[in-house]
């Protein structure tokens, strides 16, 4: 059954905001805000709101509103000049909350779950991006699980995620209206490492796991539109390495590179892997060290720098390597002008006792890609209590197709900090350079580089309001993010104070157009 929606008015009681000229951040940076949409809020609307990227066709932001019987989803489609085209409210269980959203095609795919209970049905809302309207599909579910992992492909959605640790796939049929496991899993802990699509609608799962020999490894497992089982590779490491973490991305010519990071033990990293598969499942597998790294340790103060290549240096003329241990974050690989790009970011988790402050990496607290297990009293003190995710700097790393590194670069995030892990650093591969951008506490800090080469070191340059003359408290930002939109231009929300014309201080929800000329 579908649901129709019509394109909303402008609403004169929340006091929308428009503004879409040129505001100039910083010649010396060359960020340009192209425009800028505000919203006022009010405390009951303060809920936190969230934004997907649609490229050229705009994007959508939305959240839960509460009520007596039933929540809300509100919905709302802007163009790329920030002009309302619909909004659109859902029917929510007041149990429920969204989960994950993708887009495939013409419409957008929303999935709703059980906050608090595991067991039970999927909900998925499939909204076509034209005029609004959905229809919600019911995916039965007999196991509970928490899903990790969302997308959707033209015939199916598949949902994964963990069961009594253990990955786990869900295929639901859109043309059978069916739901079912994928074969394969249930075989032991592991990690879901990565959940792609190709443009046929076949599946690639990355699993980590432990072999027979204690040792983890990875499983690749490849699956058909309707999710059936094509063939697995597992590549394991050498002796006394563990594969920690991983993924992938496909040649013309059929082969496959797959890269991450691997470590002596399972919590920390030592450096980068990287692994190059031919179509029968043949591969050879390199390993390099942070320390082999040109660049790696660029984010540290020039005496501390000084002193770790002057280790190194030491180590390498006695004939041995230094050792590193980072836990590790590694993203997406890019491909880029007949090469590839590997990006990732450094982090340590942050804890404090009641009565005195602990900043450090605990064995058992964190699993190998950063997520948090439960913890517990520590005797004679009181309970362990997270605090944040500190950044240290992100690393981008040039690979060939024979899985060499071609050259690395890197860019200090020291000053950011989040409740959640995620991809900090935004990368976008222009022709004759990379731009890093990042931002935090409505501060746009950038690098650009080409290769090993900086082209433009780190710039801060804050992001105005809607209006000449608005202030902006940037200590007051809530729930910030940065991605790439499409072409040359990113898009930053968030929440955050301002006021207008000198006249009081309000809450607003913002997303402003931004470019690096």
């Amino acid at each position: 059954m579908f649901f129709m929606s019509t394109g909303s008015r402008w609403n004169k009681k929340i006091g929308l905001t428009l503004c879409c000229w040129f505001i100039s951040l910083g010649l010396s940076a060359q960020i340009v805000q192209r425009g800028q949409y505000e919203l006022p809020l009010i405390d009951q609307e303060a809920s936190k709101f969230n934004i997907t990227g649609l490229r050229e066709s705009g994007l959508v932001f939305y959240r839960q509103i509460s009520g007596r019987e039933n929540d809300q989803l509100e919905v709302i489609r802007l163009d790329t000049a920030f002009q309302e085209i619909w909004k659109v409210y859902i029917d929510v269980n007041k149990s429920q909350s969204l989960l994950h959203v993708d887009q495939h095609a013409d419409s957008l795919f929303l999935l709703f779950k059980d906050r608090i209970y595991l067991g039970g049905d999927f909900q998925l809302a499939s909204m076509r991006l034209g005029n609004g309207d959905y229809v919600i599909h019911n995916i039965k579910n007999l196991i509970p699980f928490n899903p990790s992992e969302f997308i959707v492909t033209q015939k199916a959605a598949w949902i994964g995620g963990y069961y009594n640790y253990r990955p786990i796939v869900l295929h639901f049929s859109f043309s059978k209206a069916r739901s079912r496991v994928l074969a394969g899993f249930f075989n032991s802990p592991g990690e879901l490492d990565q959940l792609t699509s190709d443009a046929s609608g076949n599946i690639e799962v990355i699993v980590s796991a432990r072999n027979l020999e204690k040792r983890k490894s990875l499983w690749i497992r490849n699956y058909d539109s309707e999710g059936e089982l094509i063939k697995t590779t597992i590549v394991r490491p050498e002796e006394n390495k563990n594969l920690l973490f991983g993924r992938s991305t496909h040649l013309e010519d059929g082969d496959q590179i797959v890269a991450g990071v691997y470590g002596r033990f399972t919590d920390y990293s030592r450096g980068i892997f990287i692994a190059n598969i031919n179509p029968i499942g043949e591969y050879s597998i390199g390993y390099h060290n942070f320390s082999e790294l040109h660049n790696f340790f660029t984010y540290m103060k020039s005496g501390r720098q000084k002193r770790i290549k002057e280790r190194i240096e030491r180590k390498n003329t006695e004939g041995k390597k230094i050792k590193f241990n980072y836990r590790f974050l590694i993203h997406d690989i890019i491909p880029y002008q007949g090469q590839f790009i590997m990006t990732g970011e450094a982090f340590y988790p942050h804890f404090h006792y009641s009565s005195m402050t602990y900043s450090s990496g605990f064995q058992n607290a964190f699993t190998s890609t950063g997520q948090a297990n439960s913890f517990s009293s520590v005797p004679g003190r009181s309970n362990l209590i997270f605090d944040f995710y500190q950044y240290t700097h992100a690393v981008v790393i040039g690979i060939d197709k024979n899985g060499n590194i071609l050259w690395d670069n890197s860019f200090e995030i020291n000053d950011a900090r989040s409740k959640q892990l995620g991809q900090f650093v935004k990368v976008k591969a222009e022709k004759d350079r990379i731009v890093m951008l990042y931002l935090f506490e409505n501060t746009l800090r950038s690098k650009v580089i080409k290769g090993s080469e900086v082209l433009a070191g780190k710039t801060l340059v804050a992001l105005k309001a809607s209006s000449d003359g608005d202030a902006v408290d940037s200590r007051s930002s809530e729930n910030e993010s940065l991605d790439h939109w499409y072409g040359d231009n990113f898009y930053a929300s968030g929440v955050r104070r301002v006021c207008h014309k000198a006249g009081p201080w309000q809450k607003v929800f913002f997303i402003s157009k931004i470019a690096y000329k």
